[in-house]
């Protein structure tokens, strides 16, 4: 299959940054004369043809940042915006932000609108949809066209960016491990289905803690729901039935979400947490550390991760044009915080 040209293919070819392109296609004064129908021969020559995002490219800088996530009403995005912001004036950015409701369309809708000459760069969380679909075409046509991207928490693979993630696996192994050692043998886990890439992460960290420990997994102690950043009467129906129909001693969710309806449940069946079912999650939000009993959690530590992307994507920005690009992949720490959920460790 035929390469695509792109902005930064022909920058690359002759040598030259991708503003000098975009300006000379353009007949920009700025570009001379020689080097300007030097490029369009090249473009001509090749068939080259700007999209619609093409026309966005780095011709004015406007100081503003992108950032695009699935979902607000969680405490973890809000305080990954937090970070972004803080991160953003400290270095006299603005921030415009967008939802893209979990939704494909309205993914590539926002990252249009936004590329269209209103950032210079995005900071993006992937929707589920764009996750099921596997179509990746509007991340790959800002980055060709010289808009830096940087993802966090929901990444994909193959793209060439700057990622910021928390070590989901290690994050959940803690989790769990911290219920093995406080005496759990029979722990289930409420995940979302393998696609979303957190929900299949924190299901191996899962699997690794019971391994470490010589428990044997068992496939009826694994409930994959649909949707990580919603409870639906469906899914609340199957933690009732999962929980319910299994004589459990502890759950992990990959939610704080679901581990507040988890508690419902346990004390609906006139259980006790922790004293019959202790209860581990990940996300330390506010849901956590107000539900009755408090919930012992995985803190993600949001406002630390959007500060890091913040700043790795206007270092890009600031940087000079002709520099090799290259991309990193950065981790977060996570942290586990007890609550009353579980019961001591009195041996770590």
């Amino acid at each position: 299959m035929k390469r695509k040209l792109t902005l930064k293919s022909i920058a690359k070819e002759l040598g030259v940054s991708i503003s000098t392109v975009s300006k000379a296609l353009r007949d920009s004064p700025e570009i001379s004369e020689e080097t300007r129908e030097k490029i369009k021969a090249y473009a001509k020559l090749y068939n080259y043809k700007p999209n619609n995002i093409a026309l966005s490219l780095k011709n004015r800088k406007t100081n503003t940042i992108g950032v695009i996530i699935p979902q607000i009403v969680h405490h973890f995005f809000t305080t990954v915006i937090y970070g972004i912001e803080q991160e953003a004036r400290e270095n006299n950015y603005n921030v415009i932000i967008c939802l893209s409701n979990n939704a494909f369309d309205k993914e590539v809708l926002n990252m249009e609108l936004l590329a269209n000459g209103s950032t210079d760069g995005f900071i993006l969380s992937v929707s589920k949809e764009t996750m099921m679909k596997e179509d990746y075409h509007h991340l790959n046509e800002v980055i060709d066209q010289g808009m830096p991207v940087v993802m966090f928490d929901r990444v994909v693979e193959g793209i060439q960016c700057d990622r910021v993630l928390i070590d989901d696996k290690a994050g959940a192994k803690k989790g769990v491990s911290h219920m093995i050692r406080s005496g759990c043998r029979k722990i289930g886990i409420i995940t979302s289905e393998d696609y979303v890439s957190v929900g299949r992460l924190r299901t191996e960290g899962y699997l690794d803690a019971l391994d470490d420990f010589g428990i044997k997994a068992d496939d009826n102690l694994i409930l994959k729901l649909d949707n990580i950043d919603d409870l639906s009467d469906k899914s609340k129906k199957r933690i009732e039935d999962f929980i319910t129909n299994n004589d459990l001693d502890g759950v992990f969710t990959v939610n704080e979400l679901f581990a507040v309806h988890a508690s419902r449940v346990i004390n609906a069946l006139g259980k006790k947490i922790p004293d019959d079912i202790s209860l581990v999650c990940f996300t330390d939000g506010q849901l956590s550390e107000h539900a009755v009993p408090s919930l012992t959690a995985v803190s993600q530590h949001g406002e630390e991760m959007g500060r890091k992307a913040a700043s790795i994507l206007i270092n890009k920005l600031e940087s000079a044009e002709d520099e090799e690009e290259e991309y990193s992949t950065t981790y977060i720490d996570t942290s586990l915080v007890e609550r009353e959920s579980t019961k001591e460790v009195t041996r770590r």
